[in-house]
This record gives C-alpha cells, structure tokens and sequence, in this order.
C-alpha cells in the first residue's frame, strides 16, 4: 500500500513538474517569467563573483622583447581595421553646404512630440526598444521584436551599439540616420522643436543595481521645469530628466553621443541645425575640446569617463598613440575608485580602447582586457569582446584561440561583418 501511494505521489509530481513546464513555455507566461529567472541566475552569478572588485590593467604584461621593441610574428599579415568615425548620413548623401546653426529667434518654453509609440522594453531589449520607438514617430510599422530579430537575434547578446542602430536604419528603412557625439541641451531642444527626436545613450543606476548603459528617446522638453521628455523603454512614457543631471553626469558616461533619423528631403534643415557639427570630422574635433576644456574640474566616477570621452574621441579621430595614454589614465583612475562607484560594464558598451591597443601593437593588453571583461558574464555575451580577442589573437599568431573567438562572435550576431571578414581570412591562411 505505501508502494502503491510513493507511486501516485510520484507520477502526480511529475505531472506537475511537467504541467508547469509547459505553463511556462507559453508565450504570454515565457515573456513575463524569463528575464526574472535570467536576473536571478545573473544576481546569485554576481553574489559568488563580485564584479567590482575585479580592475582593468593596461599596458602591465610584458609586450617588448629586452630592448624596447615589440615582438614580431612574421606568419601573420595584420589586416586593416576601419577607424570609427560616423559618416555624414546613411545612402549617398548629396554634397550639402554646412551652413552656421540656425537658432530659431525665440524656442517655445516648452514642446513636446507626439506620434511616438511608446513600448516597455523585453528583458535585455533597451536598443531594439528605443530604435523602434524612433521609427514609429516616421510612420515605421513594426515593433521591438522586429528590431531585435535583426539587432539581438541570440538573446545572450548582452548590447547594442549605436552603431548597429545606426546600421539598421540605413539597411531597413528609407530614413537618413546621424550619428554624432558631444551633444547638449540646447542642441536636443533645436531639434525637438524642429519636429526631431533622438535617441540618446545614458548611464543608468538603478537603485540597489550597479552602473549600467542606457538608451532613451528624447521627445519633449519643458524649461519651466528644466526637464527634458524622454521615452523611457525601462521607467514610463514621458519621463521627465532634469537637463542638469543629464548635462552634468549621465549623458557623459556615454560621450554625449546622440542619434536622429529623417527624411532625405530633411537633409539641408537637419545640416543647418547641426551646423559645424554635420561634418563627422568636425564634430569630432569640437567633441575633444569639449572633453578636455572639463577635464580639470571632474573628480572620482566622471573623471574617469571624462578621460575615456578624450580617448574614444582621439581613437576615431585616427590619434592612436595619443589615445592609448589617455586610456592608461583612465584605467589607472577606474582601479582607484571604491568599489560602489566602478562603472565595471563599461567594455560591454565602450569598445574603442580595444581598437587604440590594438592598432598600438598591444596585443596582450587587448586580450587581458576581453578577458577581464568577458569573465564577468554568467554566459557568452559581447560579441565585440570575442572580436577584438580573435583579432589580439590572430596578430599574435594563435589561430585556434582567434577562430574560436570569432565564431562566438558570430553566434551572439551573425550579421557581424567585421567577424565574418576576420574568419574568412584566418580560415584562408
């Protein structure tokens, strides 16, 4: 008899375990239930492996041989690596006079957009969100799915550049897209009363959280009450953020970087309202006074992303030597931080000191980087860490490690052409 009963317990538990997997799997259940397993498994990862106490160490391995001079590795041909520098606009952009920034005599007080279709971000979804919440505003019909079919394809892909939202527009859409950086306020508010929104990428700090990366839409602003409108895919529509927290701290952690898109016949009124900014090159070089002119009056966490703005902004200007210097600053002041102020994800998102190291000839520092960087993930993730990896890899002359490397790449974002490329190489040596 209590045989028989063990066996009814049993099958009766099975039938439960196996009644709420399948709960589980429905579509409607799997959305509102996965990202909450997935943000436990990440919290009790971290729990075990407390990522700010981990530090970044540029330039400390041992790179030169006994006179100074960097290693050879005759086997390998170093294949050219594209600068980041944005281009003017998406397609072929017709040859436009940059005309001074048109301020309008007199902004309203306050505008706000309309026409914006705001939507709550899946777990992880803050890009593919934003970007389609931009398009919606030009009569773009689709979703964050459709975004992020493109955009993050494997769910383990841990971040969107600006750059991949840029691309999509280009390759989606009949839209122009701008991509530039050193932004403000005053900026923001001539082209939102000019009928533009953007997006712009923000530092975000939740509370009981660490640091984190961040895309809104800015749709409004209001300056009797100093705020500027943001669609939020986290928070709510219509969130307000004060123009001096934005200006003075998060819209720093990401170079101020800001993206719009338009109608090819916006082309000219887009030109004169950016101005000399327009022209990525100039906009660059502005960017960097810009950065420097603040430097002295920074302290602790946005010191350190004031020394990072100066060395991503050398290193798509093409200044790479210059650029490394800044990064080992930068680094070096990161490690000086307590704990609770480390920005530790910021590789996840800023990946530009990759390239300046790499293009240094610092192979070793951009491998210990990825891999500091990658160790704080639960699961594969950062596609452009595994790239820069298999690239420090490859010029070093370590071909397996590098073809790995590659291939996950790959698998977290199969339209990664620059991985693609890369693998195709080494699969032809």
């Amino acid at each position: 008899m209590n045989k028989r009963k063990s066996f009814i317990l049993l099958i009766g538990a099975v039938v439960i375990v196996l009644f709420c997997v399948g709960i589980y799997f429905l579509p409607p259940v799997q959305s509102r239930l996965a990202w909450r397993l997935a943000s436990l498994h990440t919290k009790i990862h971290y729990y075990f492996n407390p990522p700010d106490e981990v530090v970044f160490l540029p330039l400390q391995t041992n790179e030169s041989d006994s006179d100074g001079e960097k290693p050879e590795i005759e086997s390998v041909v170093l294949p050219e690596v594209k600068t980041l520098t944005p281009s003017p606009s998406s397609t072929a952009t017709p040859v436009i006079q940059v005309l001074p920034t048109q301020i309008p005599t007199a902004l309203p007080d306050s505008d706000i957009l309309s026409g914006i279709t705001h939507e709550y971000q899946s777990f992880n979804n803050c890009g593919p969100a934003n970007l389609s919440m931009l398009l919606s505003y030009w009569g773009w019909d689709g979703d964050q799915r459709d975004t992020k079919g493109v955009l993050r394809p494997n769910e383990d892909d841990a971040n969107v550049m600006p750059e991949e939202l840029q691309k999509y527009i280009q390759d989606n859409t009949d839209l122009r897209v701008i991509l530039r950086f050193g932004g403000d306020i005053d900026l923001v508010k001539r082209l939102i009363a000019a009928g533009y929104p953007v997006i712009i990428e923000i530092g975000h700090h939740p509370p009981n959280d660490w640091w984190m990366g961040h895309y809104v839409v800015v749709s409004g602003y209001d300056d009797t009450r100093g705020v500027l409108i943001t669609q939020d895919s986290l928070i709510m529509p219509d969130l307000p953020v004060a123009y001096t927290e934005l200006q003075t701290r998060w819209w720093r952690d990401f170079n101020n970087v800001y993206l719009l898109a338009f109608p090819p016949e916006k082309e000219v009124e887009i030109a004169s309202i950016l101005g000399t900014d327009y022209d990525p090159g100039e906009n660059l070089q502005m960017t960097l006074q810009k950065t420097e002119s603040e430097l002295g009056l920074l302290t602790g966490r946005d010191l350190f992303f004031g020394y990072l703005n100066e060395a991503e902004t050398l290193t798509r200007l093409g200044n790479f030597d210059e650029a490394v210097d800044v990064f080992d600053t930068a680094f070096n002041h990161y490690n000086t931080l307590d704990e609770e102020q480390r920005p530790w994800r910021v590789l996840w998102y800023r990946v530009e000191a990759y390239q300046a190291y790499y293009r240094t000839g610092h192979y070793q520092t951009v491998i210990d980087l990825a891999k500091t960087t990658l160790s704080m993930l639960n699961k594969r993730g950062l596609e452009e860490s595994h790239y820069w990896r298999g690239m420090a890899f490859e010029a070093s002359g370590e071909f397996d490690k590098a073809r790995s490397d590659y291939e996950i790449a790959l698998q977290l974002r199969p339209t990664y052409q620059e991985a693609l490329d890369a693998l195709n190489r080494l699969n032809n040596y």
